[in-house]
């Protein structure tokens, strides 16, 4: 994914500072604000409130492009994004989950899964995508044979990402559907009230018509194939609970997707 994100034109697409504005107040204020009063309307334990804040405080930085794309918004500008949300929400999750839940729950997430995380999905990749479009630029048959060869993979490979993480959690799911009856409610109000959320965002910033979808499906749109690693690196056996907690939050986001592409161009027109 990351040889498909322009980092040689990165000034460029900057330059367009109103949508990546909107897209960090809706992600990182606004967000946060709807997922505390969802907290407290629908409250559950501590443990089961990892999960949710884990998931739900984390943008997505993967398919979040594909379902921007046939929802009719700005997947480019959504695609440029992915290393700054990443890093920022990286950054910014523990100090949400102390807000949240105080030192309790600080005291058991341990910062080795992080740095781990942020060293195997971003700095990796960052430098091996930027080597291989230096080396296209430089018009050198192996960079472009890999440009070519990796713009078809992504959405094949999330997808079967998706599959694998849902069916290593399916057997959790079944012993143990009482964690899923507590938050399925939190998350379905997440899903109708995340993309008005991005609607609003942009208002405030004035992005333009793509833009705004393409926000709409960002705040939307969260990081459980990135976060569920973490959970899972938690101590036993609240590790388990806190993964079945993340992969519902999937399950009902996708459902959800499906809706969005259909319902987000129509809402958000000219």
């Amino acid at each position: 994914m990351f040889c498909q994100i322009p980092f040689l034109k990165l000034k460029k697409t900057f330059q367009n500072p109103s949508f990546f504005k909107a897209l960090l107040l809706g992600n990182f204020v606004l967000i946060p604000l709807l997922v505390w009063v969802l907290i407290n309307i629908f409250p559950v334990t501590i443990v089961i409130s990892v999960g949710v804040l884990l998931v739900l405080l984390t943008p997505c930085i993967d398919y979040v492009i594909v379902f921007t794309f046939l929802g009719k918004g700005d997947s480019q500008s959504v695609l440029a994004s992915t290393p700054l949300l990443f890093i920022i929400q990286m950054l910014l999750l523990p100090l949400f989950l102390w807000i949240f839940l105080g030192r309790e729950v600080i005291n058991i997430i341990q910062i080795t899964p992080f740095v781990k995380s942020f060293i195997y999905l971003i700095i990796i990749p960052f430098i091996l995508s930027v080597l291989t479009q230096t080396a296209s630029k430089a018009n050198n048959k192996i960079g472009n044979t890999i440009m070519d060869f990796s713009s078809w993979l992504p959405v094949p490979f999330m997808a079967l990402t998706f599959f694998v993480v849902t069916a290593s959690q399916i057997s959790s799911l079944y012993n143990n559907p009482e964690p899923i009856l507590t938050v399925i409610p939190i998350y379905i109000a997440f899903a109708i009230c995340a993309p008005f959320i991005g609607m609003l965002s942009s208002k405030i910033f004035k992005v333009n018509l793509y833009g705004t979808r393409a926000i709409a499906f960002s705040t939307s749109t969260r990081n459980s194939l990135v976060v569920l690693p973490l959970a899972l690196s938690l101590p036993s056996p609240d590790n388990q609970l806190v993964g079945v907690v993340i992969v519902t939050q999937t399950i009902v986001e996708i459902l959800f997707e499906l809706i969005y592409i259909k319902i987000i161009p129509y809402i958000i027109r000219r």
